[in-house]
């Protein structure tokens, strides 16, 4: 059996292990230790996965229920680095907290690598049941990240919602994966094309498996009507999980979108490219109509990645136009590079957010960001630069990124719903500009001392210019997903 495919995944399982048990013999004092190691443990991970990422080809093991391809690569690549950038911003924050030290130890980073080890499952899944393993280890770990601090009742409160509302979406995923195993007599996604593409499959028992796996993957990438679990859970989380919920997993989910969908079900395009459109429209209106309400930073971005999640998928219901494919590759690799973008400039705004927390003190008020550019000029300008990137601003790479969307939708004919999408980008912009108008024109009400650590200050910055430069040269990135959905579509 060939388990080169495999290295990276049985890199960072061998890794977290060892970490945890180098974590058992170490004192609070050398915590640092943990850190150290997890990091290098991403960065090695990272390393392995664009090593298929240069090599670019298709590989099937563990008798096709595995793949590495060109997307699952790409997608593993930018995970590791999600959550290596993500322990980086965290590392003060949850020591403050008692979050990485006392009774607790290393349990944050060990279920932080073990929630990226589902993610990468996910992504390079080919069986329903490998895709179903790795949300479900990616699901368990991150259920137990939020109820991390037990003495905090919103913690645990939010825990409960995300885990009873998480089980009733595996309910669907499950149930939807029954049918369809049950209408095709295969879980392995090329067989399950294979049969509904000759179309022996009653049509009825695919639309209801479709509807159901739609169902149970909306869920987990939180758009409406799925999405009650995510401005409580956000809120309630502490910061650092947030950030681990809501960046690196949006990958994964996006992987399975097109596992499930267009690798598996892309005969039946026509359905689920319906349900998609209802669920996009809804996501973009709620979750920008919502989020001006909000006096909670953490709950604004909680709404703003519903109606960012809802751009996302009017790039993957823009693929297929009249039973044809030929559109296919630019509009599912404009939602990739959507989603990474994403995922980079939603890094920095919590980064910013643990940036201004201190021991006692949250900063997640829209308040608590008043006369930010009094106090720190610099990473005013940072979050300026993530604020106009999310409400698509240029040159910001939220414009592009919503440009190639718009570009891959008209393509589709469907001018109304470009006019829609840019609609609802007009009314988000207002509560993104908001926060910069606090930063920028308002007194500061906390005139406290910025201290973090050299490293988050270092890695912050380059997240803000790697998100100004990707919208001044999308170009290379672009290039990289288009080739990777490309391979990935023709293996």
């Amino acid at each position: 059996m060939n388990l080169i495919p495999l290295y990276p995944e049985i890199f960072l399982l061998f890794a977290t292990c060892a970490i945890l048990l180098v974590d058992m013999f170490l004192s609070d004092t050398k915590r640092c230790v943990t850190y150290v190691l997890v990091i290098a443990a991403l960065a090695i991970g990272a390393a392995l996965s664009a090593i298929d990422v240069y090599f670019g080809t298709t590989v099937y093991t563990f008798n096709n229920m595995f793949v590495s391809d060109p997307m699952s690569s790409l997608l593993k690549v930018f995970s590791c680095v999600a959550v290596m950038m993500t322990l980086i911003y965290s590392r003060q924050y949850a020591t403050q907290r008692g979050m990485i030290n006392g009774d607790l130890g290393g349990e944050f980073y060990v279920l932080a690598l073990f929630t990226l080890l589902g993610q990468m499952v996910m992504i390079s899944g080919n069986n329903f049941l490998i895709i179903y393993l790795g949300l479900e280890l990616m699901s368990l770990s991150l259920y137990a990240l939020i109820a991390l601090q037990r003495g905090r009742p919103v913690a645990t409160e939010a825990a409960m919602k995300y885990f009873i509302l998480g089980a009733l979406a595996s309910g669907f995923l499950l149930y939807g994966i029954s049918l369809l195993y049950g209408a095709t007599g295969s879980l392995d996604l090329t067989e399950v094309a294979k049969v509904t593409a000759a179309g022996t499959v009653k049509t009825i028992v695919l639309v209801f498996s479709i509807v159901f796996l739609v169902a149970g993957l909306a869920f987990k990438l939180g758009v409406v009507p799925f999405h009650m679990w995510v401005p409580d859970v956000y809120q309630g989380a502490p910061t650092a999980v947030t950030l681990l919920l809501g960046g690196a997993p949006k990958l994964a989910a996006f992987a399975i979108f097109i596992r499930l969908l267009v690798e598996g079900l892309l005969p039946r395009a026509i359905d689920w490219q319906q349900m998609l459109m209802v669920l996009a429209v809804l996501s973009m209106a709620v979750g920008n109509i919502a989020a001006i309400a909000q006096t909670n930073l953490k709950r604004m971005l909680a709404y703003s990645t519903i109606s960012q999640m809802g751009f996302v998928l009017l790039g993957l219901l823009s693929g297929v136009v009249n039973g044809n494919l030929f559109a296919g590759v630019g509009a599912y690799s404009s939602a990739m590079f959507y989603m990474i973008t994403y995922v980079l400039t939603t890094l920095g705004t919590f980064g910013g957010i643990m940036l201004l927390a201190r021991s006692g003190f949250e900063a997640e008020n829209l308040e608590d960001f008043k006369g930010l550019n009094q106090r720190s000029p610099w990473f005013a300008f940072v979050m300026l630069i993530l604020m106009f990137s999310l409400a698509g601003i240029p040159p910001m790479a939220g414009f592009y990124a919503k440009f190639s969307v718009l570009q891959a939708v008209l393509g589709t004919g469907q001018i109304w719903l470009a006019v829609v999408a840019v609609l609802f980008s007009l009314i988000g912009a207002f509560y993104y500009l908001r926060v910069v108008k606090l930063m920028y024109f308002d007194e500061a009400l906390d005139t406290a001392v910025i201290t973090v650590g050299r490293d988050m200050r270092i890695v912050l910055s380059i997240n803000g210019v790697a998100v100004l430069l990707l919208g001044l040269m999308p170009g290379p990135l672009m290039s990289a997903c288009w080739t990777a959905i490309a391979k990935t579509l023709s293996s």
